[in-house]
């Protein structure tokens, strides 16, 4: 879960309260701060009114493929590639404010 902050202090103190919260190590990067491994704190606002969610998948591409099959659309400037092969991409589409992206297990 992606949660979007105003700036780097704001960030790094929302990932600061789940470190006391719940013991998540604090690490922060160029443009988040992570809370352990599944809350990143953005340091400016991004994608999603609220945030982002991302939803691992064992294969990116076929995961969009059958999402596709059912009416949703992808923003394909948001793709990320590596090795030729599909990594993430995010939904046009927000659900509840927030961004939805795939991403590569």
């Amino acid at each position: 879960v992606g949660i979007n902050c105003d700036d780097s202090g704001e960030a790094l103190a929302v990932a600061s309260e789940f470190d006391n919260v719940f013991g998540f190590s604090v690490n922060e990067g160029n443009s988040s701060v992570f809370a352990g491994s599944v809350i990143e704190c953005m340091k400016k606002p991004y994608l999603g009114k609220k945030g982002h969610i991302a939803i691992g998948t064992n294969h990116t591409e076929r995961a969009k493929n059958y999402l596709e099959s059912q009416g949703i659309e992808f923003d394909e400037e948001t793709a990320n590639y590596k090795d030729g092969k599909l990594k993430t991409i995010y939904m046009k589409q927000e659900i509840g404010g927030f961004a939805i992206h795939l991403v590569q297990k």
